[in-house]
């Protein structure tokens, strides 16, 4: 197996503010301070001037050193500035890095931003051709892959209207199915699935699974991370612009969750400086009775724990937790009230928890909040509190749109006629 992409010590650099002044006579103004080593004119009183100015820098990446093989699909996960983004348009060649190299052997195809590549006043049809043009490909080869790119993007209705009428939404089904059709041997794909419909990312993802299995390779960008999970092999975490873990997908992934969750967690404790007569301090989903803590199989058992600190007594206070999917929709929500249950909590620390007998979730990755209340009063709410894993099942996969995110206990036989 070749080596499709090669990245060796790879770093991008940003300076932060305005550039330049704002007209001409200030630029030469500052040069002419600079050239003297004197003070910035334009510079704030107490501030630092161009000549040396701090905190107006920042590495997007630092020191990135990876090899991607042909028709591996490799998953870049990260939070929000952790430089997926701009390793994804470096590679692209859409902006240069600052220093490094990256070499790529083949075609590149990508899907980074809506309407990337795109221009606004053509037609779908003709901006189908546009792209392929410049992949290097030639109007027979195109015109062969039309009908195709035309359907998996559902447009047969509107391919002749000019892209800048469409939606986000139909811009990004446009732009995956070309970026996928026109056959590049690298195919890059950012969050901007997010825009598209659940059905539409599972088509998606599909094609993404036939384009690697072609033996062409995939970079795959998401904060979905079950999507990650069932299409990629291998995964790299990106972290403040650095390479915190690149490895089995499933072993990074559950790296970058415990991360999470102890990102999560609020650290002072200290009833003085809190605002709220409540503060949730700290959330915890525990397997019971199974090997493994932080795992659980579909229909099986969890206790969510919910610590915290009260500034002063509190009566009747409720709790409630609510269980999310990937794409932020809320498929339960559970409260103590709802069952009779209110807590007597005394000034300080305490400690709650919450049994359930039965999750019954396909296999995937859920996001819980929870929320304090008293009566009508809303105390405090810790969102994405801790992420909820079960276990895969040999056919059921979350967010299936077959099969939904809910799992059933169903029985059947036949009847004698």
């Amino acid at each position: 197996m070749s080596t499709a992409i090669s990245i060796e010590n790879l770093s991008k650099y940003y300076r932060l503010g305005l550039i330049g002044g704002q007209t001409l006579r200030e630029d030469v103004n500052s040069w002419i301070a600079r050239l003297r080593k004197k003070p910035d004119p334009l510079t704030k009183v107490g501030g630092v001037g161009s000549s040396g100015r701090k905190g107006d820098q920042i590495w997007a990446l630092k020191d990135i050193n990876l090899e991607i093989q042909q028709g591996e699909i490799l998953g870049i996960i990260g939070g929000n500035g952790a430089g997926k983004s701009t390793l994804l348009k470096i590679l692209s060649k859409i902006t240069a890095p600052t220093q490094g190299r990256v070499r790529i052997k083949g075609r590149v195809g990508s899907l980074l931003e809506v309407g990337t590549g795109f221009h606004m006043e053509l037609t779908g049809r003709e901006n189908i051709y546009l792209n392929g043009a410049i992949l290097g490909m030639k109007r027979a080869e195109i015109t062969r892959k039309l009908d195709e790119i035309i359907s998996f993007a559902g447009m047969n209705k509107f391919i002749d209207t000019p892209v800048k009428r469409y939606s986000s939404g139909m811009g990004v089904r446009l732009a995956f199915a070309v970026a996928a059709h026109l056959e590049p041997e690298i195919m890059m794909v950012d969050e901007v699935l997010a825009v598209g419909d659940a059905g539409f990312q599972q088509k998606c993802i599909g094609k993404m699974q036939d384009v690697a299995g072609q033996g062409r390779t995939v970079l795959f960008v998401s904060h979905n991370l079950s999507a990650v999970s069932r299409l990629c092999h291998r995964g790299v975490w990106l972290e403040n612009g650095i390479v915190k873990q690149d490895g089995e997908i499933h072993d990074v992934l559950k790296a970058y969750e415990l991360s999470m969750n102890k990102n999560s967690r609020r650290t002072d404790f200290s009833p003085s400086k809190l605002n709220n007569e409540a503060t949730i301090m700290e959330v915890e989903i525990l397997a019971k009775d199974d090997a493994d803590p932080t795992s659980i199989k579909p229909n099986g058992a969890c206790r969510i724990v919910v610590r915290g600190v009260a500034r002063q007594n509190l009566s009747v206070m409720e709790v409630a937790i609510g269980v999310y999917g990937d794409q932020g929709k809320r498929l339960s929500l559970i409260e103590s009230n709802s069952v009779q249950q209110t807590f007597d909590l005394g000034a300080g620390e305490f400690c709650i928890y919450c049994d359930i007998d039965r999750l019954p979730l396909v296999s995937g990755r859920y996001t819980i909040n929870v929320a304090l209340k008293q009566e009508k009063n809303l105390l405090d709410v810790m969102e994405r509190a801790a992420v909820l894993n079960v276990e895969s099942t040999e056919f059921l996969l979350a967010d299936s749109p077959e099969y939904g995110p809910i799992k059933l206990n169903h029985y059947w036989q036949q009847a004698k006629v």
